[in-house]
């Protein structure tokens, strides 16, 4: 004759291990659930990551390009491209004020650098006076004939590897002038800036700013 205590042992025994089973079954539910949310999440980051840059291909060289650094929305298109059009806000006006600086990447075999046309081509253009403005720039008007009145050239006179800009007087009275600058940047590939004029303030951060950006999308 069983004992009082074997025989509540003997009733407890089946409802213990039905429920450790129910516990089992439910950690295991859970776990799956957990499984199928990470893979969901790591799904839709990828996902997210790939709708957020389009892969471009310029110079020979393959760059992938933020969606909201693009001007244009025919250029979200992937593949090969004659030229890529950026729009970039950088902290380059006075006092480091965001100012937007437009790009143009386009292959090196389409422009020359400005510090090249600064010695072939603007120089034989300069009109005699000089401008105060930025300090380190010295400012030479051009000669208003073949296409360069109401311009201006900005350039550092001291180093052998110059900043050049070349400004347009502003189109309407009280607005911005315009500056564009070209540069070779990595191989095969170049940069056409264009600029406020105010930028000129901050012409020593210019490369230093935007050299990290261009870099970070293989331009560089």
């Amino acid at each position: 004759m069983q004992s009082p205590a074997a025989t509540a042992a003997a009733h407890h025994e089946p409802h213990s291990v039905g429920f450790n089973l129910a516990v089992i079954a439910v950690a295991v539910a859970l776990l799956g659930l957990g499984v199928a949310y990470g893979i969901d999440a790591a799904g839709r980051s990828d996902r997210e990551a790939a709708a957020g840059a389009v892969t471009r291909t310029l110079g020979g060289r393959e760059l992938a390009v933020p969606l909201v650094w693009l001007r244009e929305d025919a250029q979200r298109a992937e593949g090969f491209a004659k030229q890529v059009e950026l729009a970039l806000p950088v902290p380059l006006g006075p006092d480091r004020t965001v100012r937007e600086i437009d790009i143009t990447l386009l292959p090196r075999s389409r422009v020359r650098p400005s510090a090249s046309l600064l010695d072939g081509v603007y120089l034989h253009q300069f009109m005699p006076e000089q401008l105060s403005g930025p300090l380190g720039l010295i400012g030479k008007p051009l000669i208003a004939r073949d296409g360069f009145e109401g311009e201006t050239v900005w350039y550092d006179a001291l180093s052998a590897a110059p900043f050049v800009a070349k400004c347009l007087a502003p189109v309407i009275e009280g607005g911005p002038g315009r500056c564009m600058r070209t540069v070779y940047l990595g191989p095969g590939i170049a940069a056409v800036y264009n600029f406020d004029e105010d930028v000129l303030v901050n012409w020593r951060r210019f490369d230093a700013d935007l050299h990290p950006l261009l870099k970070k999308i293989g331009a560089l």
